[in-house]
């Protein structure tokens, strides 16, 4: 008996632990309290071309139970400019920030840009990294 009693919890064990993990990022930023959720936090260019287009967007989406606005985004350097949606972002809704290095000079980086909303998580820290290389840029 107590065999069975071991291995069936052992079993039960494996399923609460695996249905856990199976949950979307989405669904673990709603567990956690998270209002805003971003497909990534950190984008890495890899090697981009020196004077090409440094613009990427951060896709977000709001995972609470109330809009929130976008107060304010803020670049930690002049080399990073950023655009963000000035509306409000009901529950469910998707949007995206805007951010652009200045890729005129050469060498790694690593930025950060920090985003100010209404939601509890805020603020949320974005990074950029990468290198730019010398080189010509394809015309698009």
């Amino acid at each position: 008996m107590r065999v069975k009693l071991i291995t069936l919890t052992a079993i039960v064990a494996m399923v609460i632990c695996t249905t856990g993990c199976a949950d979307s990022p989405e669904g673990k930023a709603k567990e956690h309290g998270q209002e805003i959720w971003f497909e990534e936090k950190l984008h890495d260019y890899g090697e981009i071309v020196q004077d090409s287009d440094g613009t990427w967007s951060f896709v977000f989406k709001n995972m609470g139970e109330a809009a929130f606005v976008i107060n304010r985004v803020r670049s930690t350097c002049g080399c990073t400019v950023v655009d963000w949606p000035k509306e409000p972002f009901e529950p469910g809704s998707v949007g995206e920030i805007t951010v652009k290095y200045n890729t005129a000079t050469t060498g790694t980086f690593l930025k950060s840009v920090i985003v100010y909303t209404t939601a509890a998580n805020s603020p949320v820290k974005l990074q950029i990294k990468g290198k730019v290389v010398a080189g010509v840029a394809e015309e698009e």
